[in-house]
């Protein structure tokens, strides 16, 4: 058997206050999950979203602690690059940490850069130019 990537993982401080983040870019993950220590959100294309909170990561390994700055990056793509700029305002508006504001990539993409509540790298990213249709 060839290990195929399955999921990604968060450690993260307040499940609550994470998934409040994550819900707010648009994942549909119930409100019954915020007391849960451990919670799958699955992914179209087949791969899950997993967040454990630090409690539950030390059941296992007592001696874990976080990683010093953002481990991973999570990439969320736009429509077009006004729905960047629009989901970058809504999400700072709201409070969140920001780490790079919206520009036009060399790449040819609209990108911006957040940071969810546990200090991970969100990104926000649309072609600049439309697809060839």
């Amino acid at each position: 058997m060839t290990p195929r990537l399955d999921a990604f993982g968060l450690v993260v401080a307040d499940m609550a206050r994470s998934l409040a983040f994550y819900r707010k870019l648009g994942l549909d993950i119930p409100a019954s999950a915020d007391a849960e220590p451990h919670v799958e959100f699955a992914l179209p294309g087949g791969l899950r979203l997993m967040w454990d909170t630090i409690e539950m990561v030390r059941s296992f390994e007592p001696d874990w602690s976080p990683p010093g700055g953002s481990q991973v990056s999570l990439a969320f793509r736009c429509a077009d690059p006004a729905e960047v700029d629009s989901v970058y305002a809504e999400m700072t508006a709201a409070g969140h940490r920001t780490h790079l504001k919206p520009w036009d990539a060399p790449w040819g993409q609209r990108y911006a850069v957040l940071l969810d509540p546990d200090g991970n790298s969100v990104d926000l990213y649309a072609p600049l130019e439309p697809a060839a249709g």
